[in-house]
């Protein structure tokens, strides 16, 4: 008879179910993972994302054990403690030797691993084993290591930025990405930073991970964020919304020589028209995005959780169980006063 695990099985932000399926088999190169911790990730809720492809496991910030190893599995053994990254890079195509192993084929869909980290076990293909599994450090615990996956996002984000020490940072949006980017920032010596919110409790929390200063986001953004700012534009904004007015904010508020990195996707459909002599011409402006993050992220990614510099255990508000994972989605969908929510699937 074949063993049958417990999952979260997605349907909706509103539809979460407790249900089982069978315990993946694994083959060659393949590793059976018990996973011990998930975390909800800002795109899990994303349902016009998720509509077609319904129900599924979602998950895909996780860290657990070795439970079993498949033939010619050498660097890991059963009981070992690991984080596994759901996607990975071919290292082979043009993209990859061009430094954007983001844009690869293979990583932006041709691997993950089943069914999905809320589950109680995950089968990691060979590809993942090979270039995106990475033992957790030692006093590092699941629940801090479920952070590698998000924060080498944020890491990529702003090394593709070239973020010069002592230049100013304004965050729009201090979700966890944002809240995640203030604190990076922070640890990589940044000037003054700024972020703002719609929520007075994530303000809250923007100062408490590293902000100089915290503002409302309303109609006097632009405004309130040069003033913030001793009166300047900024040299580096981050926008981890895709609320459309913060988008003309970013574009406003930037300096000559700036960069903007739009670090969130936009709700599905939306466009945004801009003037390029207003934002570009005379002002040497860079706009740019990044997509996930390449395996060299996730092993700096652990290294700054590991020595402390990013105090990721500080962003878990709340915790839960399989069975309760409709109460994760449901905060981690409505916005509110909640950071970073772990599901715990062993509980």
């Amino acid at each position: 008879m074949t063993k049958q695990m417990r999952v979260a099985m997605y349907y909706s932000n509103k539809d979460v179910r407790l249900e089982k399926l069978p315990v993946p088999d694994i083959g060659t190169g393949e590793i059976l993972m018990r996973v011990e911790a998930s975390g909800i990730c800002g795109s899990d809720v994303m349902e016009w994302y998720r509509r077609d492809k319904v129900p599924l496991v979602l998950g895909h910030e996780v860290a657990g054990t070795v439970e079993k190893v498949g033939k010619g599995v050498e660097k890991f053994k059963p009981g070992d403690r690991i984080v596994a990254a759901h996607h990975v890079p071919c290292n082979t195509c043009d993209y990859c030797h061009h430094g954007h192993h983001t844009a690869c084929k293979s990583l932006q869909g041709g691997t993950n691993f089943h069914p999905g980290g809320f589950a109680e076990f995950v089968r990691l293909p060979a590809i993942n084993v090979d270039r995106g599994t990475f033992l957790i450090p030692e006093k590092v615990s699941f629940e801090d290591a479920t952070f590698a996956e998000p924060l080498a996002c944020v890491l990529r984000g702003q090394k593709k930025m070239s973020i010069k020490h002592g230049a100013s940072v304004f965050v729009i949006g201090a979700g966890i990405s944002g809240l995640l980017h203030v604190s990076l920032a922070r640890a990589m010596g940044a000037g003054r930073i700024v972020a703002a919110d719609i929520s007075e409790y994530r303000l809250d929390m923007a100062m408490r991970f590293g902000a100089d200063d915290a503002i409302m986001s309303d109609e006097n953004l632009v405004t309130n964020l040069i003033k913030a700012n001793g009166g300047k534009k900024a040299q580096n904004i981050i926008v981890c919304t895709g609320a459309m007015p913060a988008i003309k904010a970013a574009l406003e508020a930037v300096d000559k020589g700036g960069t903007v990195l739009f670090f969130a996707p936009t709700a599905e459909g939306k466009t945004f028209p801009f003037s390029i002599n207003d934002v570009f011409w005379k002002k040497e402006v860079t706009l740019m995005t990044t997509y996930a993050a390449a395996p060299a992220d996730h092993v700096a990614a652990l290294e700054l959780i590991r020595v402390g510099s990013i105090p990721v255990d500080e962003m878990i508000t709340h915790r839960f169980g399989l069975a309760d994972a409709q109460k994760g989605f449901g905060l981690v969908a409505g916005g509110g006063d909640s950071v970073k929510v772990i599901i715990l699937p062993q509980v």
